[in-house]
């Protein structure tokens, strides 16, 4: 059984190696994830100016709302949702998904989904 201090070192060292593929640049910024057991967070950057354009996560409670947990799938739907909502606000229409080393199953998955049923092109 792997422990959780290997566990949080294997996740780092697939981001890292994630990270070397993949950079944001103005016309197609970085959409990255973090996921912890009580939040989901998003944020789109651009690498080449190392700026955040926009972020979302379930520590706000515009999109919380009414939801009891903010670790879940249905607050992943949120978060998806209003990452697309605020990135299009700025005239971003495409994005490069950076899973940040989580397996793309779960919450991650429900993130790039609604992102991408709310507009966002990956």
């Amino acid at each position: 059984m792997i422990s959780p201090v290997d566990r949080s070192r294997e996740r780092s060292r697939i981001h890292r190696r994630i990270r070397e593929k993949i950079t944001g640049t103005p016309t197609r910024p970085r959409l990255c994830v973090y996921r912890s057991s009580k939040y989901l967070y998003a944020q789109i950057v651009d690498d080449s100016q190392g700026k955040t354009l926009a972020a979302a996560s379930t520590a706000e409670k515009s999109v919380l709302g009414d939801l009891k947990s903010g670790g879940n799938i249905e607050a992943s739907k949120r978060v998806g949702k209003a990452i697309a909502e605020r990135a299009k606000a700025k005239g971003i229409e495409s994005v490069v998904f950076d899973r940040g080393g989580y397996l793309y199953h779960g919450r991650i998955k429900a993130i790039a989904e609604a992102a991408r049923e709310s507009g966002l092109k990956f």
